[in-house]
């Protein structure tokens, strides 16, 4: 399965490269996810559940940094298993892109399936993952983006004062 896109958020690249390597940013983000943790400055573990058609599967992954080119962008790729369910694995190739004072994001993305949720059907799959890929990006981009009229303080400062401040 291929899929590429792009989400404009409302942050300059250097906030948006910063979030894309926050593991705190990304736990909230990843849809189902449970556990994600830094084993260096380039690799990551992480624990998803999904539910995909009739199948829920719990997969345990490593994630992979490379082409670090901050705060243009990186190619992160991942391999889980999830038991009988199955296993993925693939990659993405994410660009930033200055937009005045925001930032366009795009991604092409590679995957492959096998096992039970190989099984699914390519329209099952490819609609679950546009969907996961769209839920990511909103959250995202809510995280990232500018805080509601009145909420400026204390929901941006936490972790941008942290990697800025």
């Amino acid at each position: 399965m291929d899929m590429n896109g792009s989400q404009r958020i409302e942050a300059s690249r250097e906030v948006v490269y910063a979030a894309l390597n926050d593991i705190e940013i990304l736990r909230q983000c990843i849809p189902g996810c449970e556990t994600i943790e830094k084993t260096s400055e380039t690799e990551m573990t992480a624990k998803v559940v999904l539910k995909i058609g009739p199948v829920k599967a719990s997969f345990s992954g490593k994630v992979t940094l490379s082409d670090l080119d901050p705060p243009n962008g990186y190619t992160i790729t991942g391999e889980g298993s999830g038991g009988a369910a199955g296993f993925a694995k693939g990659g993405a190739a994410v660009k930033l892109e200055a937009d005045g004072e925001a930032t366009i994001l795009h991604y092409t993305v590679n995957a492959q399936i096998g096992g039970k949720l190989a099984q699914l059907g390519g329209r099952l799959i490819d609609a679950t993952s546009k969907k996961l890929a769209g839920d990511f990006f909103e959250k995202f981009s809510s995280i990232v983006g500018p805080a509601p009229e009145g909420e400026e303080g204390e929901k941006k400062k936490g972790w941008i004062g942290k990697v800025f401040g």
